[in-house]
């Protein structure tokens, strides 16, 4: 969820910040904080618009903007207490894609096929899923980095060819085509045995995929043989209300009901990592308008989801995760927005291994910092390989003669989350 939900208003319910309304955070607290925007000496806090209420019989509360989503609550591990050190897009979902705000490092999708593999002959093992308007760190969310290309995300398109120049151009017939792809295979095999790099089993690999592909790949984003029943439950075809200059036009709604429903097919296949970007929840502004529409677009069919893999047997082998790069500041910007904060957000998973119907660590009463259990970003990515069923101290790659992993030079496992 690029761009940065706002946590205050999403899933920390904080009534005295509510209280408060328009008046100076403490001094104490600010301290040495750095903004993206925000003026330190105008600054005000900002009370949540939202209503919040218990949900599910575990009886954590949610935001009436994810109603949906919250009346999943007994299914979901809510973590309120996440934080990092970068307050800048790029950064920050550097930070949470690669374990560290540098470029050049792969990302957990690379990192998990790497690690695991994928069952998928025909598709690649990660698949990359976009709507909106695109995430600010674009494909380094999603590179392989120092690992072999094979491990990189795949970025599909919804509509037409899922990748472009998939298909074979006009008078080019498929025997003639696998034909081309033996004598390059033979030119690579030569070339790879004279100078051993690694790329070049990549580029072998990656060209006998795309041509398995060309069968696969058309054959996932079919989705005439989905019921109506489900097609109405993801929101496919959704009408997208109109919205504000800041937002996506077009079909947003749509295309983010339809990456969710193939993000599903994709699972039956075998794809071992999916990940659907959705930017952008940057609500400098237009917070009460913004904030609801990217709501409302994501609320239903994440629950369609959820629960489409719990009907197909699907739900306790397959993680859902919700995580962005940072929350938003409980104090106000402008006259209705908030800025970036990575001080604490919250992030959730459901299925895969999780004790559901639970909440892990707890802010101050403004929301501005953890007050119980602080979960750095590195410790949420300890916590995801061991729910694939790898150690992340082991997961290493020797790059330049350094052991380096996706979890930096820390991390630890929240076992309180794991089933």
């Amino acid at each position: 969820m690029a761009g940065g939900p706002s946590n205050v208003d999403l899933f920390d319910p904080k009534p005295i910040l509510n209280n408060r309304d328009g008046q100076k955070m403490p001094d104490s607290l600010l301290g040495a904080t750095e903004f993206a925007f925000i003026k330190k000496n105008k600054a005000v806090l900002k009370g949540s618009p939202a209503k919040f209420r218990a949900r599910g019989e575990c009886g954590i509360e949610y935001s009436n903007m994810l109603g949906q989503i919250g009346d999943r609550a007994d299914d979901i591990a809510l973590i309120r207490t996440v934080h990092g050190e970068q307050f800048n897009h790029h950064p920050g979902q550097l930070l949470l894609s690669c374990g560290k705000a540098e470029m050049g490092r792969p990302s957990i999708g690379a990192w998990l096929t790497y690690g695991l593999g994928t069952e998928s002959d025909n598709l690649p093992g990660y698949v990359v899923l976009a709507a909106g308007r695109g995430a600010s760190g674009g494909s380094s969310n999603w590179t392989s980095g120092f690992l072999p290309s094979t491990y990189q995300g795949v970025p599909f398109r919804g509509q037409g060819d899922p990748i472009l120049y998939l298909s074979n151009p006009p008078g080019i017939a498929r025997p003639s085509q696998r034909r081309t792809l033996d004598a390059l295979g033979r030119l690579n095999a030569i070339r790879y045995r004279d100078v051993r790099d690694p790329e070049i089993a990549s580029r072998i690999a990656q060209y006998e995929l795309a041509f398995r592909m060309q069968s696969a790949a058309p054959e996932l984003t079919d989705l005439s043989g989905e019921t109506r029943h489900t097609l109405r439950a993801y929101g496919v075809n959704r009408p997208t209300p109109r919205p504000t200059a800041a937002m996506q036009s077009g079909d947003t709604y749509h295309r983010f009901s339809v990456n969710c429903l193939l993000a599903r097919r994709l699972v039956e296949r075998g794809v071992r990592f999916i990940n659907i970007v959705h930017a952008s929840w940057d609500q400098h502004g237009k917070l009460a308008h913004d904030l609801d529409w990217n709501c409302r677009m994501a609320d239903q069919p994440i629950a369609a989801l959820i629960d489409d893999l719990k009907q197909r047997g699907l739900f306790d082998e397959t993680l859902v995760v919700w995580a962005s790069e940072f929350g938003r500041t409980p104090l106000g910007q402008g006259n209705d927005g908030r800025d970036h904060h990575p001080n604490a957000f919250s992030v959730w998973m459901a299925g895969g291994g999780v004790k559901g119907g639970t909440v892990y660590g707890t802010t101050d009463e403004l929301g501005w910092a953890p007050a119980e259990n602080p979960v750095h970003v590195n410790d949420f990515q300890a916590t995801l390989l061991r729910l694939f069923g790898l150690d992340h101290e082991r997961l290493t790659v020797n790059h330049r003669g350094l052991g380096v992993r996706l979890t930096n030079l820390g991390g630890n496992v929240i076992e309180d989350v794991i089933a």
